[in-house]
């Protein structure tokens, strides 16, 4: 049977995860106030906890680069995403004005588009939060937890 890690190192590995969660809802709040830059908050504190303690523990080290991957993976997609918006904002914008759309048929397409994006938004942030802190409880009780949908980065 393998042995639990110890408290510390689990406390530890515990906060890569949730420190994420921070990092967005600073993103969050940032964007909310207005500043319309898009920076990875959700990799630097697990990056710094990951640094700082991967040479202590290697149960940190393990989790830190878990907690890494997944929020890089995040931050890929979540560029995706943005990209792909703009193409297609361009793209149905470029097309209303060649057809002569009226104000209002473009102001009622973008209001539709920015709806379904601040849903995708959310839909992303609550399940998130519900898998980091699934990763955080599993990273805290000694167990291992390997995130879906991720880009292995950090081996």
């Amino acid at each position: 049977m393998k042995e639990k890690p110890k408290q510390q190192m689990r406390i530890w590995a515990m906060l890569c995860h949730f420190s994420a969660l921070v990092g967005w809802i600073l993103l969050c709040f940032l964007v909310f106030l207005g500043i319309p830059l898009y920076l990875p908050l959700n990799i630097l504190p697990p990056l710094i906890i990951w640094h700082f303690k991967k040479s202590q523990y290697p149960w940190i080290d393990l989790q830190g680069k878990e907690s890494l991957n997944f929020q890089l993976s995040l931050t890929f997609y979540t560029f995706i995403v943005i990209i792909l918006s703009l193409v297609l904002v361009l793209t149905s914008l470029s097309l209303a004005v060649t057809n002569n759309g009226s104000f209002n048929e473009i102001k009622n397409f973008l209001n539709s588009l920015l709806i379904i994006l601040i849903s995708l938004i959310f839909f992303k942030l609550v399940l998130q939060s519900f898998v980091v802190t699934f990763a955080a409880i599993k990273a805290y009780n000694g167990e291992h937890y390997r995130y879906p949908f991720t880009i292995r980065v950090l081996r």
